[in-house]
Parts: structure tokens; sequence; C-alpha cells
């Protein structure tokens, strides 16, 4: 035989005292902040100390918005090396400027944003010359763009070498 009761009734619904369904809300408790939950902050990088120390170069307003942007952009210095950053001695082979070499970057930044799933954060794919004054070809570079708040909380786009911290 099998015990089909249920406490205060039977296994039969229609026996079922009339506060066994009662539904009993649960005590409203107070907001806790992040702070509470998981204590003060050890360190905050800012992404202004991130542009005055020199780990993110800003983009000009100006090329930006000529690119496409309504945001302030900025590179993480590895991609601004790796991508952008060109001299004399690097045009012993062929030539290019960091100008031309900002504005690739820019214009596929954009490009790859607006093929884009519409989240915080898309793989951009373009070919530059390697900087090592003897290179020809270009080769293919990926790269990150991310968007998120500025400091007060503002969009500002990131673009950086996958792994940049």
């Amino acid at each position: 035989m099998t015990d089909k009761t249920l406490i205060g009734g039977t296994a039969n619904p229609d026996n079922l005292g009339p506060d066994a369904m009662r539904w009993t809300p649960e005590p409203e408790q107070p907001a806790v902040s992040v702070t509470e939950l998981v204590g003060e902050a050890i360190h905050g990088y800012s992404r202004a100390r991130a542009l005055a120390d020199g780990v993110l170069v800003a983009v000009g307003d100006d090329i930006a918005r000529e690119a496409g942007f309504t945001v302030p952009v900025a590179l993480t210095a590895a991609a601004w090396a790796d991508c952008v950053a060109w001299t004399d001695e690097d045009n012993r082979q062929t030539y290019q400027d960091e100008s031309g070499r900002l504005w690739d970057v820019l214009w596929m930044t954009h490009y790859a944003i607006q093929r884009s799933d519409g989240g915080r954060s898309c793989t951009v794919e373009l070919c530059r010359v390697p900087r090592d004054g003897e290179s020809r070809e270009s080769e293919q570079v990926r790269l990150v763009a991310t968007c998120g708040p500025d400091g007060e909380g503002r969009p500002v786009i990131t673009i950086s070498l996958p792994g940049d911290d």
C-alpha cells in the first residue's frame, strides 16, 4: 500500500485545508550595497588615470568623428604600438605613416561595430605591415573593440589587442 497523505490532508487536492496554498511573502530585505557584499575596493584604476599614465592612447576627437564615432575612443598602448605607431626608420621597405595607420584601425573598427550583434565588444580584423623595418607585406591582426563607461558613466570605446587588460 502506497502512502499518499499530504501534510494536513490526503492526496486529493479537494481535501486540502484553506491555508495549504496560501502565499506568505518574504519579509522585505533592506538594499545591500556592492561594498557591503564584496568589501572595499583594493585598487581602482580609472580611464583618466590610464590615459595620463600612457596605458591608453586617446584618439583625437576630430579623426574619431570623421571615422564615424560619436563617443571618445582610445587604444591600449600595446594596440597602438602594434597597429598605429610608425617612424621614419620603419619606412625602409614600405612607406606608411601614423595618421594613415590610425585611420585604418578606426575605419575597420567602425565597420566591425556596424556588422556586430550589438554586444558590448566585437572583434576587429585588419591587415597592417609589421613594424620591423623589413616587411613589405601586410599581415592580418585581430583587435577587440569594447564599449564601456568612463569614470562618470559616459560611453567610451577602447580598442585593444586580445588579452590586453
